[in-house]
């Protein structure tokens, strides 16, 4: 699976105007594409079981590095650590230069923009039009609404989006004069952040478009060949900053998919629009919940809505990430089931059987559970259908599926969630993704024929 973005190393200097970055998307398109620091690959990601090869630039550092990490950033590197959603690929959010690399290590188009984050919320504050030093009382509603999301969320998985004050890199922003910002709630990525000094610019820690990362060696199999360090948690014993006791009780990445994503704008009539564009642990009505109990903000200014099922294209500027309709996908053909579909599986025929041999089914709330005893492999995200349990699995168990030898397809049910449960949200807008939005009525051998297409 090759991706192409429209990136390339012309991009040594960016405009601080949409125009002058709409030139330098059309001189990048006529040059090569701004390609990785890696030797190029063929075939599906390396497995972190693979033996250390001369062409791995990447290491793996423990948390008594914590301090270099911090130095490293501040020079210009790449820094991956973990937060509570997934691994983040971390560099200087202020140098463009540095978050160029990171753009190069994920082989991510330039259209794709940058959480930055934060530990503090004054340090976000700088970064929006509202909250920074020059703005005027015009954005008192905006700067209101900001402030309330970020006492009552942060430090939590909730992303914002909001008018970006002039100090902020376009390179970061996708050209949209809109910056994301994020204060994780995850002692390893705060100590980081922290010993940096800086805001960080964090993506995941995943070749663009793959499965997102939520382990080091997750990290390792996709970036291996990269000039990044790896903050791995099972190889340290502890460091400045982080105690040994959290390390055993709260995992890696223990959400286990992506922040939410809101974005903040006013619009006409001096009301304010707040949008969920992606899915993660923060719902909407939890939005709506925090503005109408703290009181501050009338509720008749602002309107709440939810835009994550947008998809746009790989060449079309987002103000968020996760929007492209091919993402966090296996390097195998995936599929979601309809409920249709799932209903006719319930006594499995031949040509069911036939199918099922050669794919891996992920499950959830075993709704596939008559295909086990039969498919080359399965697994079930929680038999019990929690969401809580899924979103910290699904990443891992996609990136299983697609390792599963002699597999020619996954497969997994299209999910029918609550509206307001946000995690099973996320997990079905994950699993959307990782399909591409192909949704089948009937398992057909069709659906073999697609790994070879």
């Amino acid at each position: 699976r090759a991706i192409h973005p429209k990136t390339t190393s012309a991009f040594t200097h960016l405009s601080t105007t949409p125009s002058s970055w709409n030139r330098h998307r059309a001189v990048a398109n006529k040059f090569p594409l701004f390609a990785s620091t890696a030797t190029p690959k063929t075939g599906p990601i390396m497995n972190h079981s693979s033996p250390f090869t001369s062409h791995d630039r990447a290491r793996r550092v423990g948390l008594d590095q914590i301090q270099e990490c911090g130095k490293r950033l501040r020079d210009g590197g790449l820094v991956s650590f973990p937060t509570e959603t997934v691994y983040g690929l971390g560099a200087n959010a202020m140098d463009e230069s540095a978050c160029q690399s990171i753009f190069a290590a994920k082989e991510r188009p330039l259209t794709d923009p940058l959480i930055v984050h934060v530990t503090n919320n004054d340090s976000a504050y700088a970064l929006w039009r509202a909250c920074s030093d020059t703005a005027t009382t015009k954005y008192n509603l905006e700067q209101t609404i900001l402030e309330q999301l970020c006492e009552k969320f942060w430090p939590g998985p909730l992303t914002i989006v909001a008018k970006a004050s002039t100090q902020v890199p376009l390179v970061i922003m996708a050209g949209t004069g809109f910056v994301a910002c994020r204060n994780p709630n995850h002692e390893i990525a705060r100590a980081v952040i922290e010993s940096a000094g800086i805001p960080i610019a964090a993506p995941s820690a995943n070749k663009f478009g793959h499965v997102s990362p939520t382990t080091a060696n997750h990290v390792w199999d996709d970036l291996r060949a990269e000039d990044i360090w790896i903050v791995d948690v099972e190889n340290s014993n502890g460091g400045e900053g982080v105690s040994k006791d959290s390390l055993a009780t709260r995992g890696s990445c223990n959400v286990g998919v992506e922040s939410s994503v809101v974005k903040l704008e006013m619009i006409p009539g001096g009301k304010a629009r707040i949008a969920m564009l992606r899915q993660g642990a923060v719902s909407v009505d939890q939005l709506e919940s925090c503005l109408v109990d703290g009181e501050a903000v009338d509720m008749q200014n602002v309107e709440l809505v939810s835009k994550f099922k947008n998809v746009v294209s790989e060449d079309e500027s987002s103000v968020s990430p996760g929007q492209t309709i091919r993402h966090y996908s296996p390097n195998v053909p995936s599929f979601l089931l309809s409920q249709k579909c799932i209903g006719t599986l319930a006594e499995l025929s031949g040509k069911h059987r036939q199918v099922l041999s050669r794919a891996v089914v992920i499950d959830y709330g075993q709704q596939l559970a008559a295909t086990e005893q039969v498919a080359l492999d399965y697994r079930d995200l929680s038999t019990c259908g929690d969401s809580s349990e899924a979103a910290k699995s699904v990443f891992e168990t996609l990136r299983w599926a697609e390792l599963v030898e002699g597999s020619r397809v996954i497969v997994f049910p299209d999910l029918q969630p609550s509206s307001s449960d946000a995690l099973a949200l996320a997990v079905k807008d994950r699993l959307t993704r990782a399909a591409s939005g192909n949704t089948v009525d009937e398992l057909t051998e069709s659906l073999l024929s697609s790994s070879t297409a």
